[in-house]
């Protein structure tokens, strides 16, 4: 591999604008003692100021609640049943966001914690409340540290699918890498535990059953999930334009590591996540209703710009908060779509009215915009490009 090959992939963490980093249970917690790895996670936090002082983004995705929990609560090793993980996880929780705090309070930031289930990433209403609270979190410089909500769980707990929750948090934000650190280096043709000829694949450009059958199952003391889980979490990740780098993280400060050239297995994307966006809103979304605008906010459209309750100047369908629409000129012409901003009913209660009127005629501080540019791609006929261009 060439050092120009190395530095490419260096970059794709480096020069990302939005990172997710996903924490393994076996880095988090000694084994030995069920105690928080201080020392490691010290580091990491360095790491996570160092980008943030580079002006990069940082969404934390930490398992270890369970693994934390049952020491406190006398659980012998070996496999617990389900109410005796989400009682671990409820003990266990508390210590797992005091121990980011306490990492991360020595470098000025502010840390948030976030309790996802598997409904809040794939249920609509839930995923559009759960995306507008971290964007919100990460705009006031806060740093989300995420886990699974495992008190509540219907389903068997599996710590791995903390690897999968990344992936989808890294797409419900439109994060531009992903990184999994764990007690593995990555991905290899084969168990290196196993078979001595076993080589690392330092890049996937494509994930085939070829790359699928490599992937073998992974235990730990304190966790589960494996190889398996983390190419299921690329999948979600390239799919969405984010790259995905599944490294070692038991070295100190495992991100500059990472950019330092450790060993590592890189998912690439081939497509920027706002482009794979747009071609999600302007492909496969049904539309649920119309806005039609008048002239000025049309150009308004065309220079890239969001589109504001002024604007429209009538609201037909009925749709919900989220929900693709149509927007078109008086004519009927259709000039984009986008998800709204708001249901129809209200939609239809501040349309003409300036942003600065919504908190009144509402009752409830909303967006400014009926459409935000993020969420509105402008018709291919309009500008003469492709549907996922950025609008």
């Amino acid at each position: 591999m060439t050092d120009g090959q190395h530095a490419t992939r260096a970059r794709r963490l480096s020069r990302a604008r939005r990172v997710v980093v996903k924490v393994g249970s076996a880095l988090l917690v000694d084994p030995a003692s069920g105690r928080v790895n201080r020392a490691w996670l010290e580091s990491l936090a360095a790491d996570v100021a160092r980008l943030r002082g580079r002006g990069q983004e940082v969404v934390l995705v930490s398992s270890g609640a369970i693994a934390l929990g049952r020491r406190h609560l006398g659980l012998a090793s070996g496999k617990l049943r389900l109410e005796e993980s989400q009682a671990a996880a409820a003990v266990g929780q508390i210590r797992l966001a005091h121990a980011w705090k306490e990492a991360l309070d020595p470098h000025g930031i502010t840390v948030a914690q976030v309790l996802l289930t598997l409904g809040d990433t794939e249920q609509r209403r839930r995923y559009l409340n759960a995306r507008a609270t971290l964007n919100t979190l990460l705009a006031l410089g806060a740093v989300p540290v995420i886990n699974e909500n495992d008190t509540v769980a219907t389903a068997e707990i599996r710590y791995g699918d903390n690897d999968r929750l990344a992936a989808r948090v890294a797409q419900m934000l439109t994060a531009d890498c992903a990184v999994l650190l764990s007690d593995v280096d990555g991905l290899y043709t084969a168990n290196p535990a196993r078979d001595p000829e076993a080589r690392l694949v330092a890049e996937v450009d494509e994930i085939t059953p070829d790359i699928d059958s490599m992937a073998g199952p992974t235990v730990t003391d304190v966790g589960s999930g494996g190889m398996a889980t983390k190419v299921a979490a690329a999948r979600i990740a390239v799919a969405a334009g984010c790259h995905l780098c599944i490294a070692s993280g038991r070295v100190s400060s495992p991100l500059t590591a990472i950019e330092q050239e450790q060993r590592c297995t890189w998912f690439v994307a081939h497509d920027q996540p706002a482009v794979v966006r747009k071609q999600w809103i302007a492909g496969t979304l049904e539309p649920a209703g119309e806005l039609v605008i008048d002239a000025g906010a049309a150009a308004a459209l065309g220079r890239g710009k969001s589109l504001l309750p002024a604007g429209v100047v009538a609201v037909r369908g009925r749709f919900g908060r989220g929900d693709a629409v149509r927007v078109l000129d008086e004519s009927g012409r259709e000039l984009a779509r986008g998800l709204s901003a708001y249901s129809s009913e209200d939609a239809e209660r501040i349309r003409g009215r300036r942003s600065s009127d919504i908190a009144r005629i509402l009752g409830f501080r909303g967006r400014d915009e009926v459409i935000h540019r993020d969420d509105l791609v402008v018709t291919p006929q309009r500008r003469g490009r492709s549907a996922g261009d950025v609008a």
